[in-house]
């Protein structure tokens, strides 16, 4: 199946705020407009002529799954059953991000403001059948409601087998919020701590954030110049937000989520357009450091059982 170019648009007529996504490839939401007191702030970022034949994992709402950041081996073993990671995206000669991102899901629902599409392995890519512990089957919906962008995640195992997986988004926001600075935008995580890192996989012991870590005090963006994985989460009525101030616009991006993704990666491109905030439900490599005694985060279905969580991008 090759990827399709062809856009799904959404748009709420009440507000005029707008979205649009690639199911054919990764069922990536690129573009989120907000219509925000007469003002359209487009709070996502994308490549210009974003498409197929794009860099996946560089453009608006990549999805991660089964698997989130980096493998350390291609050989992986759940249960004592063994696989082979093949045929998942490759960065420094590590499988990345899992299976979904590049390939093309199927719509299964489509109204003028809501879209969701599915991807299940046996049906979209049966290869990957033979390349993860299970079948897996996962639905995405995005709905543009006013100034905020409504996601809901369903992961389900249709299979017979137990089904390990993580789950993540990758979003870039836009900088700056409608103002001219993006150095001077504010960046707020409510993490109190942080995984130290080797190769990008977790090696280590959870240090504080604190200083140039230190993001749940708030950081201005052109201070910050990282790429960490941020961890033990504050959660506030019921959710995890994170948050971009703009203070020469007045305006902000909100970004709340269920506590299940217990994880948040922060990077900084080095365009320093954007930057990336993303709940992961797991830390990378779960399955060799789940055996080296590591709370990695890794979820297991049963077969039948499915899991749902939200996430939400609101502009105000």
């Amino acid at each position: 199946m090759t990827a399709s170019s062809d856009v799904i648009r959404l748009r709420d007529d009440a507000s005029g705020s707008t979205a649009a996504i690639l199911p054919g490839y990764g069922f990536n939401c690129f573009s989120f407009q907000a219509e925000v007191d007469g003002q359209t702030i487009e709070a996502l970022w994308a490549e210009p002529d974003f498409a197929p034949g794009s860099n996946s994992m560089r453009s608006g709402i990549p999805l991660l799954f089964p698997f989130v950041g980096r493998l350390s081996t291609q050989e992986q073993s759940f249960q004592g059953q063994q696989f082979v990671v093949r045929d998942a995206p490759v960065l420094d000669g590590k499988a990345l991000h899992g299976y979904v991102i590049d390939r093309p899901w199927r719509v299964v629902e489509q109204t003028e403001n809501r879209a969701a599409g599915t991807f299940r392995a046996s049906i979209d890519a049966p290869a990957l059948v033979e390349q993860w512990p299970a079948d897996f089957e996962i639905t995405v919906s995005y709905e543009v409601a006013g100034n905020t962008l409504i996601s809901e995640i369903t992961i389900a195992n249709p299979d017979t087998r137990p089904l390990p997986f993580a789950f993540g988004t990758h979003t870039y926001f836009r900088l700056p919020v409608g103002g001219g600075d993006a150095a001077t935008c504010r960046i707020t995580v409510p993490a109190k701590a942080y995984w130290e890192l080797a190769g990008d996989i977790p090696n280590g012991p959870k240090p504080p954030a604190i200083g140039p870590f230190g993001l749940s005090a708030g950081i201005a963006f052109g201070d910050l110049a990282v790429d960490a994985v941020f961890t033990d989460l504050t959660v506030q009525d019921g959710k995890i937000q994170t948050t971009i101030e703009d203070p020469n616009s007045g305006r902000r991006v909100i970004q709340r989520y269920d506590p299940v993704f217990r994880e948040c990666v922060i990077y900084c491109p080095s365009h320093r357009e954007a930057i990336a905030i993303e709940p992961w439900t797991a830390i990378p490599d779960p399955f060799v450091l789940s055996d080296q005694g590591f709370d990695t985060g890794m979820r297991v279905l049963a077969p039948g059982e499915s899991l749902r969580m939200g996430i939400e991008i609101r502009v105000e």
